[in-house]
């Protein structure tokens, strides 16, 4: 939640009538991204108000939508994770449903599918259309509405992935990194218009989609071995070059021409140096990759206040 004082008790209240049948012990993780309308006084008061299996995390300042959620599946002690926005717009209701649905098709991720959107065309509508269309083709994996976030993970699969940057948008493409992606599925999940607060995004967001989605691509494939990716350009342009400098060898000393005002001559320099530069580039790109996987574990927020853990308990049916 950021910046969403007046929704903190409807959704609060809205969640736990939606799980109030669902058989399993669960939790509540409110994430407050630095917030300063009062979102994170409010959710303490009214987190009181129903036990302590609703936690509350506040962090330092507004880190941005992926770090608010890596911040909250860190927390998550469930088997199941669901993700779901603060603005009221994805009924709660319907993860009871998605939970049974992911057991049976088992899945690793049901991502939630807006099929009758409540939002803007121009400025909601229009930017997702487009990136879930960019997305899907770029990457492979093939789902109507990649911008929903009311999604649901198996906890061992979401787990070990580290979200960055503005990674949320991606979700499923790096969940395809360490899953098969035939376990990824979608299912039509209920939307309403914004009651209170304003949307934080707007048609600028599908601009910024773009170098996303590259990182994204090359992640997904050359992630854990980017020597592969720069080294096959450098190999490619390397033997370019060395046909070219042969082709210019044979004409220096088997026909005797001068080659020394020859552009040829130039562009087969800067082939040679671009493969030069393009090895040694995924050799280091290769040592950046093994120390991330190595330092992984250190978080991209800082808490500044968050219910403490081991206080806190579950809610079960009543």
């Amino acid at each position: 939640m950021y910046e969403e004082a007046d929704n903190v008790a409807p959704i609060l209240s809205r969640v736990h009538a939606g799980l109030r049948e669902y058989p399993g012990p669960w939790e509540l993780i409110c994430v407050d991204d630095g917030s300063r309308d009062g979102t994170g006084e409010r959710l303490r008061e009214q987190a009181a108000n129903y036990g302590n299996h609703v936690r509350i995390i506040e962090l330092r300042r507004n880190f941005g939508q992926t770090a608010a959620m890596q911040a909250g599946l860190d927390a998550a002690r469930g088997g199941l994770i669901a993700t779901l926005d603060g603005d009221l717009q994805n009924d709660p209701a319907d993860i009871p449903r998605m939970a049974r649905e992911l057991m049976e098709r088992d899945l690793d991720l049901l991502q939630g599918w807006r099929l009758e959107r409540r939002d803007g065309w121009l400025l909601r509508k229009l930017p997702s259309r487009i990136a879930n269309w960019l997305i899907a083709k770029v990457t492979g994996v093939a789902l109507h509405d990649y911008g929903c976030s009311l999604k649901l993970y198996r906890a061992e699969v979401i787990k070990p992935v580290r979200l960055f940057g503005e990674m949320h948008r991606f979700i499923p493409v790096w969940v395809a990194g360490v899953t098969d992606p035939r376990r990824i599925g979608e299912t039509v999940v209920h939307h309403e218009a914004r009651r209170f607060g304003v949307s934080k995004y707007g048609i600028s967001r599908t601009f910024r989609v773009l170098p996303d989605l590259l990182a994204a691509s090359f992640f997904l494939r050359y992630g854990a071995r980017p020597g592969h990716f720069f080294g096959a350009i450098g190999m490619g342009l390397g033997l370019i070059g060395t046909l070219i400098m042969s082709y210019l060898l044979v004409v220096k000393f088997g026909l005797g021409e001068d080659i020394g005002n020859r552009p040829l001559l130039f562009v087969g320099i800067l082939f040679l140096v671009a493969s030069i530069q393009f090895l040694t580039t995924g050799v280091l790109a290769e040592l950046l990759t093994r120390t991330f996987f190595a330092s992984r574990d250190r978080p991209d927020f800082t808490i500044a206040r968050q219910s403490d853990p081991d206080l806190a308990g579950w809610r079960r049916s009543e």
